[in-house]
């Protein structure tokens, strides 16, 4: 494949360059230029299906809505790390080159070679670390109405340009995304490693000129990097909201969630403290490769890697029993919690939030282009032996409800709980205005539910 993929690349680059053939010409007039550039990334691949997935389904904030501030073992606060500008010389730390290398290809591995994906075993002898707990006291700030509008305004600019650029040029687009993150990956490889060996803490600062006053929150808020990754090393941000030490019982359960294809935890972190403080459970929310703060590449295999990684990490330093813990899939998060929880046979619940039976069902009801799905959850949902919780706005959209639907109609006779069709609710705003009160009860009655 790999002996293909170059001379295909030569092929293509002797057409485009030396002849000043566009590939659109190459594969046909009739073609729709987003399907060409999907072809072509296709092809500069090595046709990978992840990296199609990747181009398709995920799209990292940009800038991420928060930072970790990265803290030396001797208290010093460290310079912020700028992705375009940090030296990756050998001896700055992260690693040999051979097996940096070899970390990229894996990276980018479209193969049926996923061993670290066929079997889960917690690793009773992690040496994941759990840095100190920081409380992040810029929630108090006061930002005027005005500049958070013209930090909204400024991103969505960016965003209309992006827009712009990709419908002129989505060929050019696509290639320039996926080389950009791939040099991003390598780069916070190094850092990361770098950072895990000096024991460099972490503290959340949110984007508080965007996201605005988020809601207090009486535990701590534990931001850490997880990793490496046995087989990228890549490290992966989450925050853990932990109630307080009075508050935790043999029982309390905490939520392992796995948030949308367009946010961040940043962007999550005033649902979570909500949850925290409504539900009494402890709340870990983390960032797929390439989100955020996390190293890596945005593709399918690597949210089964992140969330396999983030959930042993959880066992060892907080719930210790899996039975507390609750996995939560929102739209494509479902599809890393769906895989979870369909190989933990002791996996305490599971909710679907905005969920898809799988994500080339949501393009098309064909299977035509079966090949190239990926996050099958509709196969995966009838293998999890917990109770499962299905949430659906009866006005998505994006994901029809019939989503929804399908996945509850699916799930084990035993493990089905009553689901919610949100009425007059889209793929977004379930939780957004007095809905969000409802969404609270319905939540806390599945949690309790759990011990009955």
């Amino acid at each position: 494949p790999k002996l293909l993929q170059f001379a295909v690349d030569l092929l293509l680059d002797w057409l485009c360059c030396l002849h000043k053939i566009k590939l659109t010409t190459i594969m046909c007039c009739c073609c729709p230029p987003a399907i060409t550039a999907l072809f072509y990334l296709w092809v500069r691949s090595g046709f990978s299906k992840d990296a199609v997935a990747g181009a398709l389904v995920f799209f990292p904030p940009d800038p991420p809505l928060y930072k970790f501030k990265r803290i030396a073992a001797n208290g010093d606060v460290l310079p912020d790390i700028d992705d375009e500008a940090e030296d990756l010389e050998e001896g700055n730390g992260g690693g040999g080159g051979a097996e940096e290398s070899k970390r990229e290809e894996d990276d980018d591995d479209d193969s049926d070679s996923d061993s670290d994906l066929g079997t889960f075993e917690i690793d009773t002898k992690s040496s994941h670390k759990a840095n100190n707990d920081a409380n992040h006291t810029n929630n108090q700030q006061k930002v005027s109405v005005e500049v958070r509008r013209q930090r909204r305004k400024q991103r969505e600019e960016a965003r209309q340009k992006q827009r712009q650029e990709y419908s002129q040029d989505p060929i050019a687009a696509m290639t320039d995304r996926s080389n950009k993150l791939r040099l991003r990956a390598k780069r916070r490889s190094k850092i990361d490693a770098r950072d895990d060996t000096n024991g460099v803490t972490y503290q959340f600062v949110p984007d508080i000129a965007t996201l605005g006053t988020l809601p207090s929150f009486h535990g701590t808020i534990q931001a850490v990097k997880i990793g490496p990754q046995k087989r990228t090393g890549s490290y992966i941000a989450a925050l853990l909201y932990k109630l307080p030490e009075s508050e935790i019982t043999p029982n309390t359960k905490t939520i392992l969630y796995s948030h949308g294809n367009a946010a961040d935890i940043g962007a999550m972190s005033g649902l979570q403290a909500m949850l925290a403080k409504n539900l009494k459970c402890n709340v870990l929310v983390y960032d797929y490769s390439g989100y955020g703060e996390s190293g890596g590449i945005p593709m399918e295999k690597n949210t089964y890697r992140d969330v396999k990684l983030v959930y042993e990490w959880l066992v060892q330093n907080v719930t210790k029993h899996e039975h507390n813990v609750i996995l939560y899939g929102q739209s494509v998060g479902s599809g890393p919690s769906c895989y979870l929880a369909s190989r933990r046979c002791n996996v305490g619940g599971l909710v679907l939030h905005s969920p898809f039976t799988s994500g080339m069902r949501v393009l098309t009801p064909s299977r035509a282009m079966a090949c190239l799905d990926i996050f099958p959850n509709i196969d995966r949902i009838k293998k999890v032996k917990c109770p499962v919780f299905v949430i659906h706005g009866q006005k998505d959209q994006e994901v029809g409800i019939e989503h929804g639907m399908a996945l509850h109609a699916a799930v084990p006779e035993d493990c089905k709980r009553d689901p919610w069709w949100v009425r007059d609710k889209g793929h977004n705003d379930i939780c957004d205005g007095p809905d969000i009160v409802e969404y609270m009860q319905r939540m806390n009655k599945f949690v309790k539910s759990l011990d009955e």
